[in-house]
Formats: C-alpha cells, structure tokens, sequence
C-alpha cells in the first residue's frame, strides 16, 4: 500500500494534532492557575475550575483526560483508599503535625473551627462542603486538571512526573495557608498522598475517596472534642 493508500490516523483530540500551540495554551493556563492560587483570586479552586472547563472545551477532550476515570473494581479500591486514608490520619496526628509543629516552633491555626463543636447543623454543613467542593473540586482542580498541564510541560519521564506532582502540591498546600506554616506543609504532604493514589489506582476517584475521608475524619473530630492538636 502506498502513502497516499494509507487509512487516516484516528482522530484522538484536537490538541494531538497541533502540539507546539497546545503547550504554549497550556503554559497560559499554568501561569493562571499559579496566580489565582499565590494571590487567592476568589475562590482558588473555583477559579481552577472555570480554567479545566474552558481548557476541556478548547481541546474536545472530557473529564477523562484529567484522570476522573473509572475503574473496574470500585467497591475495592474504596475499601482499600478508606483503609489508607486511614492509616494516613493516624501517621498525622502521631508523628507528621507533631515533627511539624516542633521543628516550625508553632501549632496549626485551627480556630476557624472553634464553634463546630456541637452544632450538628454546622457539621452536616461542612461535611457536604467538605466531599463536594473539597474531595472532589480540589482533587479534579489540583490532581486533575493542574498536575496534567504541568505533567504536559515538563520532561517526560519519572523526573517530570514528581516535579510536577511536588508543584502542584505546594500550590494546594499554598491555598491553605489560613492555618498557617504548619498547616500549609501538612496540606502538601496529603497533596502527595492523594497524588500517589491517583497514579495507583489510575483514576482520581482514588484522591477524592481519600481525601473525602481525611476531611471527614478531622471534621467528625473536632465535632466530638473541639480543634484536634497534635499527640505530642
């Protein structure tokens, strides 16, 4: 068969077919999503969002191409997400805050908390804030749309692939920054978690069932016993 005989490519995306335009667009919307979160433009995730819906819709892609995937055996890999986000709290409040809040010389600011205690209105609230603007808007916004342009940008590889993963982070824990130096390097190391079970599990749901639960988990704790310090 000749070149000229030869069946067309299969049309993947928009975007595969002009690369050199596509990561100029998508060094744009780095550089946007970067300064919503250092300056706290309205509402970060919020913002990143808007982004990943524009960007999706310029590219003809869906959610997938972020990593909201499905996986073949969901009922398992919530069982064993919930599992880990447990384990995760526990290494938290055992060793991770307290290491923090020693070598930092302060505790995390959790005083915008303080009146959670007892108010089972204010707990239901928050809880549904929690899964759906938390576990699942930040999770699509920061693992999802954020880690995959810069993922786009930087080398391929294994190397990329951390650098990307260690920036993202950082800005997530940047946009927490209300409970201070402590709570914005805690806020990263579960960025990273997340991070490691969205690669895992290949799908983002993996973060969004463990972030859900670390939320919860803190949510719930506070409710009981008020603002949670570290063990030691």
């Amino acid at each position: 068969m000749t070149a000229m005989q030869q069946p067309a490519a299969p049309r993947t995306g928009i975007s595969d077919r002009r690369p050199g335009l596509w990561r100029m667009v998508a060094v744009v919307e780095v550089v946007l999503a970067v300064v919503a979160v250092l300056l706290d433009l309205f509402v970060p995730t919020l913002v990143l969002l808007g982004l990943a819906a524009v960007s999706l819709a310029a590219r003809r892609q869906g959610l997938g191409t972020l990593g909201l995937r499905r996986v073949a055996r969901p009922g398992r890999m919530c069982l064993q997400v919930v599992a880990m986000a447990l384990a995760w709290t526990v290494l938290t409040f055992l060793l991770i805050k307290p290491v923090l809040e020693h070598v930092l010389g302060e505790r995390e600011d959790m005083s915008q908390y303080a009146r959670l205690q007892g108010d089972v209105a204010a707990l239901l609230g928050l809880l549904a804030v929690s899964w759906i603007l938390a576990a699942f808007g930040e999770e699509l916004a920061y693992r999802g749309f954020l880690l995959t342009r810069l993922r786009e940008l930087l080398p391929a590889g294994t190397v990329g692939t951390v650098l990307a993963a260690v920036v993202s982070a950082a800005l997530f824990g940047w946009a927490h920054n209300e409970y201070g130096w402590v709570g914005v390097l805690q806020v990263m190391l579960d960025a990273l978690f997340f991070t490691v079970l969205r690669f895992r599990y290949r799908s983002l749901w993996a973060g969004v069932v463990a972030h859900g639960m670390v939320n919860t988990i803190g949510i719930v704790a506070v409710f009981l016993v008020g603002p949670v310090a570290a063990l030691w």
